[in-house]
C-alpha cells in the first residue's frame, strides 16, 4: 500500500503530538510492508509567522496533491488581536472547506482502564462507544452574511451577525454517512437539532427522516440538543452513532470528552470530499507546549483513522487502537489521565507514551503475522 500523508503539525503541542502519531504509521508502514510519504507543511500560527497568512497557497497546493492530511492543532493567544479571518483558526476553517470534506467523524470510547478518570461514575460511562457524525461545511461557520462592525459609537455599541443555513441536500449527504456507519455498527443513529425553535433544524429533522426510510435496518431517533446535552451525560451507552449539524455536533462531542476521561483521547476523521481530513479534537494548548506533558494518544488514534479510512488497512488500524489499549490497562499515563497518586500508575512523557504504543503495536502485529505464517 502507497500513501503520501501531508503534515500540518501546526501549532503549541500539535508538532508534539503529531510526531508521535506519525511515528506510529512509519512503525505500520515497516512492520506491514507499506510505503508511506510524509509531507511537511504549514498551518495556522506557524504559517502566519512564517507567511503572513495562516493557509499559504503552498501548503494548500502541497495538500491537494496528497492522499490524506494529518493535522495537530492550531492556535495561539499571540495571534487574538487579529481579525477572525487572519487568525490560525481560519486556516483550519479554510483548508477544511478547501478539501471539501463534510463528515466529521469523532468517536468517543470509554476505556476501561480509564473509568476513575471520567467524571462520570464508572457504572454510567461502562461500555459507552459512540460516534458523532458532524456535518462540517455548512451551518453559523461558514453561513451567509456574517460581519462585525466594531464600531462602539454605533446604537447599541456595535452589531455582529452570523447566519446558520443549510440546503436539503447538505443534510442529506451527511445523514448517509451517518446511516452507512450505523449499519456496520449497532444499527441506530439519533439526529440531534433544535427543531423546536429554528426553521433550519425543521429542514434537518425533516430531511433525516427523508434518509432513513432508505435503512429500514437503522433505528432513527430525533433529540433537541439541550435534551442530548444531559442525555450524553446521563446514559451515554445508548447512544450509537449521533447526527448533528456542524455547531451542536462541536460543543456535543467536546462534551463526551469526560466519558474518556480527557480531550487528549478523542481522535477525527473528515470524510467526503476529495482528501480526508485527520485531526485530534484538543486545542493547541500553548500553555503546556515544550513541557512533555501533552497526550499523543488522540493524535495516535487520528493516525488509525487514517488508515481505516484513506488506506483501508483495517487491520493495521485496528491493531493501533488495540496497542493504546493494551498501554493504558498497564497503567501508563501522561499528566491529563493521571489520577494523583493511584497505584498501579505509571506518569509518562509524550514521547514515552509513543514509545509504548509502539512497543505494543510491534507485539500486536507480530502475532498477527506469526498467525498467518502459520
Amino acid at each position: 500500500m502507497k500513501l503520501k500523508i501531508a503534515i500540518l503539525a501546526g501549532d503549541g503541542i500539535g508538532p508534539e503530538v503529531t510526531n508521535e502519531a506519525v511515528n506510529i504509521l512509519k512503525a505500520v508502514a515497516e512492520l506491514g510492508g507499506h510505503d508511506f510519504t510524509f509531507v511537511p507543511l504549514l498551518l495556522g500560527g506557524v504559517a502566519i509567522t512564517a507567511t503572513g497568512s495562516p493557509l499559504p497557497t503552498a501548503t494548500l497546493d502541497a495538500a491537494l496533491e496528497c492522499d490524506a492530511v494529518l493535522l495537530g492543532a492550531v492556535g495561539d493567544n499571540k495571534f487574538n488581536d487579529l481579525s477572525p479571518d487572519k487568525r490560525p483558526e481560519a486556516g483550519l476553517l479554510q483548508i477544511r472547506q478547501a478539501l471539501g470534506g463534510y463528515a466529521n467523524l469523532r468517536p468517543s470510547i470509554a476505556y476501561p482502564a480509564l473509568a476513575e478518570n471520567s467524571p462520570l461514575r464508572p457504572e454510567v460511562t461502562k461500555d459507552a462507544n459512540i460516534l458523532f457524525v458532524r456535518e462540517l461545511l455548512g451551518g453559523l461557520y461558514f453561513g451567509s452574511p456574517r460581519w462585525w462592525n466594531r464600531e462602539t459609537t454605533a446604537p447599541g455599541g456595535g452589531e455582529a451577525i452570523n447566519t446558520m443555513r443549510y440546503t436539503k441536500a447538505e443534510v442529506v449527504r451527511v445523514a448517509r454517512v451517518a446511516f452507512e456507519l450505523a449499519s456496520k455498527r449497532r444499527k441506530k443513529v439519533t439526529s440531534v437539532d433544535k427543531a423546536n425553535v429554528l426553521e433550519v433544524s425543521q429542514l434537518w429533522r425533516a430531511a433525516v427522516t427523508e434518509v432513513g426510510k432508505d435503512y429500514p435496518e437503522v433505528t432513527l431517533e430525533h433529540q433537541l440538543v439541550d435534551s442530548m446535552a444531559m442525555l450524553i451525560m446521563n446514559i451515554p451507552r445508548n447512544f450509537d452513532v449521533v447526527l448533528t449539524e456542524n455547531l451542536f455536533g462541536d460543543i456535543l462531542s467536546d462534551e463526551a470528552g469526560v466519558i474518556t476521561g480527557s480531550l487528549g483521547m478523542l481522535p477525527s476523521a473528515t470524510i467526503g470530499g476529495a482528501i480526508n481530513l485527520y485531526e485530534p479534537v484538543h486545542g493547541s494548548a500553548p500553555d503546556i507546549a515544550g513541557t512533555g506533558k501533552a497526550n499523543p494518544l488522540g493524535a495516535i488514534l487520528t493516525a488509525a483513522m487514517v488508515l481505516r479510512h484513506s488506506a483501508n488497512l483495517e487491520q493495521d488500524a485496528a491493531a493501533i487502537e488495540a496497542a493504546v489499549g493494551t498501554v493504558l490497562a498497564a497503567g501508563h499515563r501522561t499528566a491529563d489521565i493521571a489520577r494523583g497518586s493511584a497505584t498501579g500508575q505509571h506518569l509518562v512523557s509524550t514521547t514515552e507514551m509513543g514509545k509504548l504504543v509502539h512497543q505494543a503495536l510491534a507485539q500486536s502485529i507480530d502475532r498477527r503475522q506469526a498467525m498467518h505464517a502459520v
